[in-house]
């Protein structure tokens, strides 16, 4: 065996350790060296015994690992097998050890029927008359990386590629349409890479990539909505206005105080695809500042904290606003917000959500 590092060994001892909490099982670290001179093969052995079975673990260390590395491990793995055969009745068995895998990763390892194990407690072993499946929430690391990766000026860069996901972008163009630095869109572009969402053209200052897989990109962040903090929501209500004259009043209003706006939520994918009877409460997200209060001061708006039927999402930089559309004289939310807010939603706006993704964004 030859483990290079000691965050391996950690994860391989915690493995083990992992193995010998379930009943009926014994595991053992096989301390010898590589059967093959010269040949390290793989970075551990563990021999495991479970209800009279008797199988070999040939142990891959990584520190973690995404779809685009699972190519890589598959092929360590059969070149570690090649030739390899029982050892004195032990079935000899793949396996990865990881401090985080990816969701992505995990589910390409399990429909290659490869074993694996994560530093958060996911374990994985497919083998014949000892199939062992646990499945915890992601190590801490992977979690903030992918909750980095989802908010901020980050999440504006997926945004851009969502929207325009038929074009090929350069990191500067990429950046400009994004409004962020090119080293946000290099660094955005790097982590989705990892995923194996992108296609790449060119090389160099000239290379290009494409989102290959934006319905991938769309499930991973609603999947994130739920560890983001959300935005700061102001409750109001104005008197005597029904939601289609409200939102025509807002229209109005907030054009002549020169206000950046867009409407989101129920009223929005309202207008684009019809699915409810009535919309009770118009939400916005709004620039704030003296202009965005003097145009609610004229709305007659007063804050409340219950019957709300209009909702100001402070924005803080008009790269939340990105993609906004006009449609008539009212400034609506990108198709992409309106879904991920639909999302966190209540009452039928999860329905919603789905109908609208279904009709209007169409992956």
């Amino acid at each position: 065996m030859s483990v290079s590092s000691p965050t391996e060994r950690q994860l391989i001892t915690s493995f083990v350790d992992a193995l010998r909490e379930l009943p009926e099982v014994e595991a053992d670290l096989d301390h010898r060296e590589p059967a093959r001179p010269g040949d390290r093969g793989y970075d551990a052995q563990v021999d495991l015994h479970v209800a009279g079975k008797s199988y070999v673990l040939l142990i891959e260390a990584k520190k973690a690992v995404f779809p685009r590395d699972v190519r890589q491990v598959l092929w360590q793995f059969r070149e570690a097998g090649l030739g390899r055969s029982a050892e004195q009745g032990k079935e000899p068995f793949s396996l990865l050890v990881a401090e985080s895998i990816s969701p992505g990763a995990k589910e390409m390892l399990r429909s290659e029927r490869v074993g694996y194990y994560d530093s958060g407690g996911s374990l994985y072993l497919p083998a014949r008359g000892a199939y062992l499946y646990i499945d915890k929430p992601p190590p801490k690391t992977l979690a903030k990386s992918m909750r980095s990766l989802f908010s901020g000026r980050r999440a504006q860069v997926l945004h851009a590629l969502l929207v325009r996901h038929d074009d090929w972008f350069g990191v500067t163009g990429l950046a400009q349409e994004a409004m962020v630095s090119p080293a946000t869109a290099s660094q955005v572009l790097s982590e989705l890479e990892r995923f194996d969402w992108l296609t790449a053209r060119g090389q160099g200052p000239a290379k290009e990539r494409h989102l290959r897989e934006p319905s991938a990109l769309l499930d991973a962040w609603a999947r994130q909505l739920a560890t983001i903090r959300p935005p700061t929501v102001r409750r109001y209500y104005v008197p005597g206005t029904k939601s289609d004259a409200l939102e025509a009043r807002i229209g109005q209003v907030f054009g002549a105080h020169d206000v950046a706006y867009a409407i989101s939520h129920e009223a929005a994918a309202q207008r684009y695809t019809p699915f409810l009877s009535n919309v009770s409460q118009v939400r916005a997200r709004v620039l704030g500042g003296a202009n965005a209060d003097a145009a609610i001061g004229d709305l007659n708006a007063r804050p409340v904290s219950e019957g709300a039927n209009f909702s100001v999402i402070e924005a803080k930089s008009l790269g939340e606003l990105l993609f906004r559309e006009q449609l008539g004289d009212l400034w609506l939310a990108s198709p992409i917000q309106i879904y991920l807010d639909l999302l966190r939603g209540e009452g039928r706006a999860k329905e919603m959500a789905e109908h609208f993704r279904k009709e209007r964004i169409g992956f």
